[in-house]
């Protein structure tokens, strides 16, 4: 055998049982170098003496040959990592002749696979496995064109072809597509959104033709409309109106992804969805009159693109599924217009979080849309300062027809005067809250399981604020000599003397609101097991009651302002004053009121769940990593930081889930009465009209998740009947219990946030 790493290619070879009877094949000769600039040396010798002294499986790497290239090295001529690896017999460019004439139902076959492709783009499928997998496109965007009359099918050889006109009707809604997405993925990427969750924006050293103007784009669809037209009495009826359909999407797509520049003309900007949505039907209807063209998309386009991703297959998405999800972008860019129609701060809130809650949720184009008609250019809706949105919230929870937020402040210089103070320490707090406040809606903004993280971080952004709005609001009850209202606890308890505290009232009411959204929508996505809902609707009861007691606070001062200021004589009374003390009042109303039936409801399902898990009607799963404590630590980790309501240690917490002190009986009989209060709740709460309900522009949405609250309210109530008279038959009879426990998943409860048992009766 040859010496230790000589010959080894030799020795492998002979391994081969193929080749043993084979005669060996002559060395190749060696190259004929005469260059005078090249000097050969015979480094064997010295190869092979520093290969010696080498252990077996000694691995020697250069300092220059990174981790990127080893992995490279790895990956090549691997077909499933090397893009440009050919397999035998097969091509490496991809021989499609986009030149090749077209009949109508090929045209038509593209069109629609494109329209699959570009809606797999915005579920959030990279453009290397949709759109800029169509040789078309590849045709149109390589070598980049500079202007339109550059983009064309054939740049170089028969160009008599780029004059056929179906293909002039397929470049033009390539053309109008590729605009499209270029001003989509440049929306989204000016917002702010999560890439690989939501969106893929990398576009393959690609440009999407955002050199050439819209109206040169408009102006070409215009022309292949024209060119439709005048293929009547050629092509069949049926295909003309088709086509000229496709083009009008086309166009009336462009315009609608333009709408954030008419953000002052709400009209405007509604009526460009409109218009592109009434298209859709047409579209629909004559699909079936298309041809798929197969062969015009091709994965080997990836071997052209700016990416080190290793290939993967096209994806392939139904025309069907294709449509709705297109039909869905059109309706909710429609609704999202709704946005500009301003009434105030919390029928702003309600709309925004009522449509991210939508389910399906809103694609990321829509949902970045939003957030540019919400912040753009530091402007609220395109018309209003971040001071007006803020003083427009203040007014409504904690400080109507309020003198701290009068604007003749901000003109007083006298240091002496309180007027100077209240200025000066609004602004103040205005610059602190502006960011936590704004960022409620842009968290609203995300993908939900984004929405749950962000607030478990901002929270503690909210626990800061309110210390400083308490020292803020000190500071100003020594400056305006604020006069404290004095009430008695009990007939025998001493006068306690109460200030409002307007600042730090409305910080702490948000920080409650958020810390129930974390755990409410805990529930929605499935974070905590059926053994654990019990204990998190106990905690969502303690913090829901902390509300209803914090509100009930807010209504009282409230109600005292209002009566002194109906006790001003009738010249004095201020119109807009009165205004907004009755909006504050129907705000109270409605904060009393949902957080009392968030209370009622969440009190009757800990019940539920505490008398299921005596039964073993809901058995935690075997978990030998964990134990009751650490899943409490786990589940209370967003709240840690939190000073107020202070968070209850883990004693406290299984004390009150178990509630080993009741019956069963009276368990249920206690989460009947709850239920009973929680209904009543919720049916006032459905009678509210959309300016009651600060719903106005969102009434239907938020009217929709108040009905299926109550008909979870309604399956609970069933739930602890069928559980009684269970256990009255148990008693009587002697029997098994007959019943089981089936928990739904949040996409089967009748509300995301309010699972509730079924009870299904089983033979014994």
């Amino acid at each position: 055998m040859a010496e230790y790493g000589i010959g080894a290619a030799d020795e492998i070879a002979r391994l081969s049982l193929g080749q043993q009877d084979a005669a060996e094949p002559e060395p190749a000769p060696p190259p004929n170098i005469t260059s005078p600039g090249i000097v050969a040396v015979d480094i064997t010798h010295k190869f092979a003496q520093a290969a010696k002294t080498l252990a077996p499986g000694e691995l020697v790497k250069d300092g220059f040959f990174t981790l990127f290239e080893s992995v490279s090295a790895l990956e090549i001529m691997d077909p499933k990592m090397d893009s440009g690896c050919v397999k035998p017999g097969d091509e490496f460019e991809e021989l499609f002749d986009v030149s090749r004439a077209l009949d109508a139902q090929e045209v038509l076959g593209v069109m629609d696979q494109l329209l699959c492709h570009e809606m797999s783009w915005h579920l959030g499928y990279p453009l290397a496995q949709t759109i800029l997998t169509s040789v078309y496109v590849e045709a149109l965007l390589m070598p980049v064109p500079s202007s339109i009359e550059q983009a064309y099918f054939v740049r170089r050889g028969n160009l008599d072809a780029n004059r056929h006109p179906m293909l002039l009707v397929l470049r033009a809604y390539c053309l109008g597509m590729l605009k499209v997405c270029s001003y989509v993925n440049e929306r989204i990427k000016s917002e702010h959104f999560y890439e690989e969750e939501d969106f893929v924006t990398n576009t393959y050293h690609r440009t999407l033709l955002t050199n050439i103007p819209t109206s040169d784009v408009l102006l070409t669809l215009a022309e292949a409309k024209a060119v439709v037209a005048s293929q009547r009495g050629l092509i069949d009826e049926e295909l003309v109106d088709a086509l000229t359909s496709r083009l009008e999407l086309r166009w009336l797509f462009l315009e609608a992804v333009e709408c954030p520049q008419y953000v002052k003309d709400a009209n405007k900007a509604r009526r460009l969805w409109e218009e592109a949505q009434a298209v859709l039907p047409s579209i629909n209807a004559t699909h079936a009159l298309s041809k798929p063209v197969d062969e015009a998309f091709s994965a080997k386009l990836q071997r052209k693109l700016a990416s080190t991703m290793p290939p993967r297959p096209i994806v392939e998405l139904g025309f069907d599924a294709a449509f709705d999800h297109l039909s869905r972008l059109f309706a909710d860019g429609l609704e999202v217009i709704s946005v500009l129609d301003y009434v105030d701060s919390q029928c702003l809130l309600t709309f925004v979080l009522t449509f991210q809650a939508k389910k399906p949720q809103p694609l990321v184009y829509v949902r970045t849309l939003l957030q540019t008609f919400l912040f753009n250019a530091m402007e609220i809706l395109g018309s209003m300062s971040i001071r007006q949105l803020l003083d427009d919230d203040f007014s409504i929870i904690s400080m109507p027809a309020s003198p701290l937020l009068d604007r003749g402040n901000d003109e007083i210089e006298v240091v002496q005067d309180p007027r100077f103070a209240m200025s000066q320490q609004m602004e103040f707090f205005r610059q602190r809250a502006a960011q936590p406040f704004l960022d409620i809606l842009r968290t609203a903004c995300q993908n939900r399981s984004r929405v749950r993280r962000t607030l478990c971080h901002t929270i503690r952004e909210w626990e800061s604020l309110q210390v400083e709005a308490e020292e803020i609001d000190q500071v100003l009850q020594v400056k305006t000599k604020e006069t404290p209202l004095v009430h008695r606890p009990s007939m025998s308890a001493p006068p306690v003397e109460s200030y409002a505290l307007p600042l730090s009232s409305w910080t702490y009411l948000y920080k409650l609101r958020q810390m129930e959204w974390i755990v409410q929508l805990g529930f929605e996505l499935e974070v905590y097991q059926p053994d654990e809902l019990g204990g998190m609707y106990w905690y969502l009861n303690y913090l829901s009651k902390s509300r209803l007691q914090h509100s009930e606070r807010i209504k009282g001062f409230i109600v005292h302002k209002t009566e002194e200021a109906r006790s001003q004589p009738a010249p004095m009374a201020d119109a807009n004053a009165d205004e907004q003390l009755q909006r504050s009042l129907a705000y109270t109303r409605l904060s009393l009121l949902d957080a009392a039936v968030t209370w009622e409801l969440a009190d009757a399902l800990c019940c539920v769940y505490a008398v299921l898990g005596r039964l073993g009607l809901v058995k935690p799963p075997p978990r030998p990593y964990s134990n009751d404590e650490l899943r409490y630590d786990l589940r209370m980790k967003p709240f840690v930081a939190v000073g107020f309501p202070a968070l209850p240690n883990f004693h406290q917490f299984t004390a009150g889930v178990a509630q080993s002190e009741s019956t069963l009986q009276e368990l249920l009989e206690y989460a009947e009465r709850a239920v009973a209060g929680a209904k009543r709740g919720f049916e006032a709460l459905s009678k509210l009209s959309a300016k009651e309900s600060f719903s106005v522009g969102s009434h239907d949405r938020w009217a929709a998740s108040v009905k299926g609250a109550l008909r979870s309210t309604i399956a609970t109530g069933i739930a602890v009947s069928s559980v009684q008279k269970a256990l009255s038959k148990q008693a009587a009879e002697g029997s098994h219990l007959g019943i089981k426990a089936e928990v739904p998943t949040p996409d089967k409860a009748y509300h995301e946030w309010w699972i509730v048992p079924k009870i299904v009766p089983v033979a014994p």
